[in-house]
């Protein structure tokens, strides 16, 4: 008899722990704890996770387009990052907001609390108010490995 396959959402869950795994485990916690509170501040938002040489992302997205992603969770071995796709149109009064990027910004997270900062909170909020798609009122969200090393190998990429 054929093994039963296993549903969608499980072998996504097992794949990406097996991506947070590469971390150590001090960025693995940190990674969690701020997985865990972004998904409950984004129940309706898409997990869309991309590995890439150095760094882990996942996307929360109204869609299943990393470039609608309201925020993005980053790890690298040095540090986890909250990203702002649309960062150059956010308020940053306090000057929070790192990186060059023509689009995106990061702001380093030294602990999961930081999540919680006013500076963050009001970055986040402003962040959903420029969603386009806005997030889903109801509903959940859905984890979606989107790239990882392997999958980029198996299609002949780098």
């Amino acid at each position: 008899m054929p093994a039963k396959a296993q549903p969608k959402a499980a072998s996504a869950a097992t794949e990406l722990a097996a991506l947070i795994a590469k971390f150590e485990p001090a960025i693995q916690k940190k990674f969690n704890a701020v997985r865990a509170a972004l998904r409950k501040r984004f129940p309706t938002a898409n997990e869309l996770v991309y590995e890439y040489a150095s760094s882990l992302v996942i996307s929360y997205s109204p869609s299943e387009h990393g470039i609608q992603g309201v925020v993005g969770l980053s790890a690298t071995a040095e540090d986890v990052r909250l990203y702002f796709t649309q960062a150059t149109r956010l308020p940053d009064p306090d000057g929070i907001l790192q990186g060059r990027g023509s689009q995106a910004r990061y702001v380093e997270l030294a602990k999961p609390s930081d999540l919680k900062r006013p500076e963050i909170e009001a970055l986040v909020a402003a962040a959903v108010k420029l969603a386009k798609p806005p997030l889903g009122k109801t509903g959940g969200g859905q984890l979606i490995i989107k790239a990882t090393a392997a999958k980029k190998r198996a299609a002949g990429g780098a």
